[in-house]
Order: structure tokens, then C-alpha cells, then sequence
């Protein structure tokens, strides 16, 4: 049976419109705190916990810098939006693991897992390398969101609930436009029965025959339908980010490259150090990958080592 506490967490993330995601991080986070104090309620504890927590994670488990700052943004949001105290100051021991440098392959290395893919697998890893998407924004995709006239995409409520354009490559005109024509096929079909493309519950409220619009079908179908998990009605989302994940594994290990740390996060590095090496302004860059601060985006030049531009070996003057 769901904990009334929990399910009044979920109800006041989903008062504010925050993702999937933020709310299955918001509340696995708040569940290891409740762990942590001894399945104490929160209310009963403080500012005190808090920090005990947030140094346990950096001493005891070692977690990197960005995974203490989900749970101190989790447990902000608890204390703050659902209880209505203030933290203060914590002063807790920061994580001091930092983030790998982010692994980067050259067009060939890319070409050679290409090769082993295909399908839906293949145009989506194509996306991510080409248009520099996060995989779970390239499976949100729906039809409206690709301009073939202009070879742009338009990428909404992405992390940090943004919205932005960004490039297309002209090599998937003629895949995507395929894709495009399955997509309304099996949307018409799904509609014949009853059902339609999941939308969020605010905006399938507001126009209840949105589902019927070729416009809303998702790009990337999932294979079955299920139920909304805000409405409970039946519908059909987008294709789950493991299907891909799969994929790409069994083609890196088929192109012998498992000894690289690849994931489908690679080919949106990969995409940035490629503009960057070929002369792209960073700010550019920038705003292709949607980051908010360029200092996220300067890891790349870390990567090619344009921090040290200009820096000679002393090995090169013998």
C-alpha cells in the first residue's frame, strides 16, 4: 500500500508540473532520508538529518558532486514545498568525486557502431550523434516537433524544463519521413480503437481530441499500450529508453569497442567536441545542448584540450 506521505510528495510535485523523472528522483530520494533517520517522519527531524545525510553520501558512499546535489535538491524541495520549514544553512561535506571527462568518439568510431545497428535503434543514435539530443528528448519527439523544411528540430521541456531548436542532419530527411508515415499510420489504428498517443494531463484536458492530430504521434512508438500514469487512461507513449540502450550494446560489443565507456550520452558529447574541433563559437554550442551556464559547456574544450591552447610540450622543444 503506497505511504499517504509519499503519495502527498508525488501530488505536490505534480502540482508543479515537474517531469517523470524529477518526480521518480524527487521521491527515491526522500525515501533513502526516511531510511537514513530510522523511518523517522521527517517532520520529526531537521536541518540536523539533512546534513548528516548529504555527508554520509559524500563520506560513506562516495557518491560524485552531481549526484549529492539530486539529493540536496530533493530534500530542499521536501522540506521547503511539502512541509513548509526552512533548511538554512547546512554547511555539509561536499562530494568531493568528480565527474569522469566524458568519453568522445571520432566519425569513424561512430561509423563503425553504426554499421551494427539498425532500424529504430540506428535513426535514434543517428539523432543523438547528429542533432546533439539526450536520448530521452529524441523519444518525446512527435511529428510536429521536426521541421524537414528548415532541418531543424524543436526540442520542449527539456532538462530544466527548456524548450529549444536545434540542427537536423539532411542525411535523415528520408528516414525520418518514413518514420513520420508509420507514426500517423499506427496513430490512425490506435484511434480506430479507442486509444491515442499519451499527452500531458493538463494539455489532454484542455484540447481531449489532441490524441486524433497526426501531430502528437510520438516518432518513436513504444510497441504496446498502457496506462497514463496520471490519468490511468489507456494510451500509447514513446518507446522506452532501454530499448536503445540495448541496442547500442550489443553493437559496441559487435564492433569491438566495449572497451570504452559508451552510452547513448557519448554521441551528445561526441556532437559537441565535433562543432567545437571544427570551429564552432562554444556559445553556440551552448545553446544547441541547451546548457545554462557555458561552464557546463567547457568541459568539451577540457576534452580537446583547447584549455591549454597555445601551451607547447617541453618535450616538443628538444
Amino acid at each position: 500500500m503506497p505511504s499517504p506521505f509519499l503519495e502527498s510528495v508525488r501530488a505536490e510535485i505534480r502540482l508543479r508540473g515537474y517531469s517523470m523523472a524529477t518526480e521518480k528522483a524527487y521521491l527515491g530520494w526522500t525515501r533513502r532520508f526516511i531510511y537514513f533517520i530510522d523511518k523517522r517522519h521527517p517532520e520529526s527531524v531537521g536541518a540536523g538529518e539533512v546534513k548528516a545525510f548529504l555527508t554520509w553520501l559524500a563520506v560513506e558512499k562516495q557518491v560524485a558532486v552531481n549526484t549529492q546535489k539530486s539529493a540536496l535538491n530533493a530534500l530542499v524541495f521536501l522540506y521547503h514545498k511539502v512541509l513548509k520549514r526552512e533548511l538554512g544553512e547546512l554547511g555539509f561535506t561536499l562530494a568531493t568525486r568528480q565527474r569522469y571527462l566524458p568519453t568522445v568518439l571520432n566519425p569513424g568510431e561512430v561509423q563503425r557502431i553504426l554499421n551494427h545497428m539498425r532500424g529504430t535503434p540506428r535513426l535514434v543514435v543517428e539523432l543523438l550523434y547528429g542533432s546533439g539530443l539526450r536520448v530521452s528528448e529524441c523519444l518525446r519527439l512527435r511529428v510536429q516537433d521536426v521541421d524537414l523544411e528548415h532541418f531543424a528540430l524543436n526540442i520542449h521541456d527539456g532538462k530544466g524544463r527548456k524548450d529549444r531548436r536545434v540542427l537536423l542532419s539532411r542525411r535523415l530527411e528520408a528516414s525520418l519521413r518514413g518514420r513520420i508515415a508509420q507514426a500517423i499510420e499506427l496513430q490512425r489504428n490506435d484511434n480506430l480503437q479507442g486509444v491515442g498517443c499519451s499527452l500531458p494531463a493538463a494539455l489532454g484536458r484542455k484540447y481531449p481530441n489532441a490524441h486524433r492530430s497526426p501531430g502528437w504521434a510520438f516518432i518513436f512508438p513504444a510497441t504496446g499500450w498502457c496506462a497514463h500514469p496520471l490519468t490511468g487512461v489507456m494510451c500509447r507513449h514513446h518507446l522506452h529508453p532501454s530499448a536503445i540502450r540495448k541496442a547500442l550494446h550489443r553493437a559496441v560489443a559487435a564492433a569491438k569497442m566495449s572497451f570504452k565507456r559508451i552510452n547513448c550520452h557519448t554521441f551528445r558529447h561526441s556532437f559537441a567536441t565535433q562543432l567545437l574541433s571544427s570551429g564552432t563559437d562554444i556559445r553556440t554550442v551552448q545553446e544547441l545542448l541547451g546548457h545554462n551556464d557555458v561552464s557546463t559547456t567547457q568541459i568539451y574544450t577540457h576534452v580537446l584540450g583547447r584549455h591549454y591552447a597555445g601551451t607547447e610540450s617541453p618535450l616538443d622543444r628538444l
